[in-house]
Parts: structure tokens; sequence; C-alpha cells
């Protein structure tokens, strides 16, 4: 993942310190039930070089799904972004996982950015119809508008989110500059909160206006991305258990942590560091992945 690369020597000079919670995120957490679901995981499993990392050498490419998903549980599903892939398929990676486990699939780009969500009524129709099979293991769908759709196409944002069917959870995230100039445009803000809506929050080390800390439901999005296992990495995560311990006090339903890296090598150690923080200062019970050579589930 190259958004928010910078260059290594540039790291020491930004400011990763998270944002103030703004006061309509605490009001918002407080119609929240608390006792948080934690939802975690990578972008991706399909690593060849997780092998003998995350995977037992010698497993195979075909199986590289079934330990994964006993290693987390959740996966930020990108690939439906760039293939739409098919019910059959979708059939057989959730035969492949446990009860729990969420799939939550990315918007295809023939509705986000070769149409930019306009007339998409087919697009959607059929990716709805595919990402059905998940049935169970269907998490929130993950909304990407072109990063060139402004302040002046959110109208088309609205209207697109407006009209989808409200009984799938979904989470939008924003790459357009002019959507974070007063921390979160106050009319997208509100929309999404009226109508139930999540917000993404993508921590990237070139984009801190992206790290909103505005949360229009109470549950959270959180996509890190890291640089490649620098001091920097730690730190961040540290500021994240913390923001975490507190919004979980104040009423957090769930969340959703998703580690990438710039180069996606990585992943596994920061987030079995993510998880194994949390679990001593949250006090939280959730799964480790175990790095090791020939690890079995």
């Amino acid at each position: 993942m190259d958004f928010g690369k910078v260059p290594e020597r540039e790291l020491e000079q930004i400011d990763f310190t998270l944002p103030p919670d703004p006061a309509v995120t605490t009001e918002t957490l407080k119609k929240g039930k608390g006792k948080t679901k934690f939802h975690v995981g990578c972008a991706k499993w399909g690593r060849k070089d997780w092998i003998g990392k995350l995977y037992p050498k010698g497993t195979k490419e075909k199986d590289f799904l079934e330990y994964y998903a006993h290693l987390f549980n959740s996966i930020e599903f990108n690939g439906f972004f760039y293939s739409q892939h098919s019910r059959e398929q979708v059939e057989k990676w959730k035969e492949k996982v446990p009860k729990g486990f969420k799939f939550c699939p990315k918007f295809t780009q023939s509705i986000t950015h070769f149409k930019r969500l306009k007339d998409t009524r087919a697009e959607v129709d059929s990716f709805l119809n595919i990402v059905d099979a998940f049935g169970d293991t269907l998490g929130p769908l993950f909304l990407m508008p072109h990063p060139s759709m402004n302040l002046k196409t959110l109208p088309d944002i609205e209207a697109f989110i407006e009209d989808f069917p409200k009984d799938v959870a979904l989470f939008l995230e924003l790459r357009n500059e002019e959507f974070y100039t007063d921390g979160y445009n106050p009319e997208l803000y509100a929309f999404l909160r009226k109508h139930k809506r999540g917000t993404i929050i993508t921590d990237a080390a070139g984009r801190r206006d992206c790290v909103h800390m505005h949360l229009s439901t109470p549950e959270c999005f959180i996509r890190f991305v890291g640089n490649s296992l620098h001091h920097t990495d730690y730190e961040r995560i540290d500021e994240w258990v913390d923001r975490l311990g507190k919004w979980m006090k104040e009423g957090l339903q769930q969340c959703y942590f998703f580690m990438h890296q710039h180069e996606e090598l990585h992943s596994p150690e920061l987030i079995k560091y993510f998880v194994e923080q949390m679990n001593k200062k949250n006090h939280t019970e959730l799964k480790a992945p175990i790095l090791q050579e020939n690890t079995l589930f």
C-alpha cells in the first residue's frame, strides 16, 4: 500500500500524535453499549513471503486462507476492488473460515472509480448478489470513492449512500483533502450520523489529515499503515491502544483494526504487537498470532 508513503528519513520529523477526540465522537460513543467486539487482521492473506513466518513451511497457496483464519478473525478484503470474483468462489472461501470470522470487502472499482458512484444500480446489484454469498461471515462493506471526488461531488456520495440497502453495514473512507479542512466535513458527518454509516480512519505517515477521529457510529474502522517496522510504528500503535482503551470505556461497540505496511511482508509482526498490547493494557482477550516456523493451528 503506497498511500501516505514518505521517505524513511522524514519519519522522525512527523508528529504522529493522535488528535484529541472531537466532542461529537464522545457524544456518539455514549450511545454505544460497550463490551467492544474486536475484528483484527491484515489486508490480504495471499502472501507467499509469509511462509515460514505466518504460515508453516511447505504451506500450499490454496491453504493460505485456512491458516490465516485461525490466526486472525477478520480480513480487509481489498481484492474485491480489482476483481468482483463469483458467488462460487465466495462460497469456497466461506467454507475455509471458522464461525465468527468476518470478510470486509471493498467496493469494486467499476462502482467507485470508473462510474464515480453515478448510475451504478446494475453494478451494485451484481456486487451485492456476490458478497451475499459470504452469509454470516460478511462484515461491513468498505466504500472508498475515487480520490478526485471532492466537495463538489458530495451530493453524489450522499445519494449513493442514501440509496444503498439499509441492512448492509457500510463504512466510508475519503482521500480527497477537501473533506478534512475542518477536521471532517460537518455536512457529511451529520449525514453519516443520520444514516448510521461509519467513518474510516486511515493512519498513514504522509496523510495526517485522514486521522480525523470523528466516529459517526459507536464503531470504528481503522486502517493502520506502517513503515516497515520503523520504531515510530510501535509508538503509533501504543497511542492507538491507549485511545481504544478510552473508547471502550465510553461505549465503543465494535472495532475493525486492519494492518497495512508499505511492504506487507512486515504486517504480521506489527499486528501481533497490537494484539499483545491490547491484551496487556486494555485487558482484552484477543488471539495473538504466533510467528514461528512450522506454526500449526
